[in-house]
């Protein structure tokens, strides 16, 4: 065979294979190689978009639990306040309660002193009957005697 002829037959199967593969073989690839450089800038984009949000979601986070301790502090200073006041409201009740005893004890005092005055005169006018008696070594006059113990127990209050 002549160089030539294979030459151009080289040349002929060349540009065919070319043509075949440009007509049928290389759309598919860089179809492929589209979708892929689509799929990773899709990606990149979503990654990009993720970072913004999580930082914006760490800003929300901060100022929510800056919220919830401001809160927190409200809420406690709040309870100290109510445990203060109930605290003052039982002193209260308490020296309330402390006074009405101790004008309960000094009433019973004062009826029992009062008994004990009336207990003491009864038993005076029982001894000085008794010593007058004994001083006389007489008769006494039982009505007269009544009138001196009621006239007795006067002079005495």
């Amino acid at each position: 065979m002549n160089l030539n002829a294979t030459l151009i037959a080289q040349l002929v199967v060349f540009f065919v294979l070319a043509w075949f593969t440009m007509k049928f073989v290389w759309p598919p690839i860089v179809k492929a190689l589209d979708e892929r450089a689509k799929k990773i800038a899709d990606g990149l984009a979503a990654a990009d978009k993720a970072k913004a949000d999580l930082a914006l979601a760490e800003k929300k986070v901060v100022e929510e639990l800056r919220k919830a301790r401001e809160s927190a502090g409200d809420v406690r200073s709040s309870a100290e306040k109510q445990a203060s006041q109930l605290i003052d409201e039982a002193r209260a009740e308490a020296g309330r309660i402390i006074a009405k005893a101790r004008e309960a004890a000094e009433a019973e005092a004062g009826v029992a002193a009062q008994r004990a005055k009336e207990a003491l005169r009864d038993q005076v006018a029982h001894l000085a009957v008794a010593g007058a008696e004994k001083i006389l070594r007489r008769e006494i006059n039982t009505q007269v005697h009544a009138e001196l113990l009621a006239n007795l127990k006067q002079e005495l209050q």
